[in-house]
């Protein structure tokens, strides 16, 4: 299991701490100090969908002009995108048995297990 999120994020933490409590081993990713792959980016935008990824609730995303967020609009500038600003991916990104699960949400608790 592969867990990318931010070290700072609220939401990462309760996930984080929620898994450690359970016994789950994961490799964990920070967007921030490790950065992901454009081949990462690509491999989450596949499996949950660009306007799944992409937080437009952010402070990020209320930061960029319309030109960066119209960016957006297709896959391959998505990921131009998230690789200029990491911190737009919604959190956290949970890889697990050829799935991906965005959010900490009771659906996605559940589908783990948790």
């Amino acid at each position: 299991m592969i867990f990318i999120g931010l070290k700072t994020c609220d939401t990462c933490r309760k996930a984080r701490k929620a898994l450690d409590a359970a016994g789950v081993s994961y490799d964990a990713v920070d967007i921030r100090a490790d950065g992901l792959t454009e081949a990462q980016i690509e491999t989450i935008i596949a499996g949950a969908g660009r306007a799944a990824a992409i937080n437009t609730r952010s402070t990020t995303w209320r930061g960029l002009t319309e030109t960066e967020r119209a960016q957006a609009g297709d896959d391959a500038s998505a990921v131009r995108l998230l690789m200029a600003h990491p911190t737009l991916m919604r959190r956290p990104v949970i890889m697990a048995e050829d799935a991906i699960h965005l959010g900490w949400t009771p659906a996605v608790q559940s589908k783990l297990g948790l």
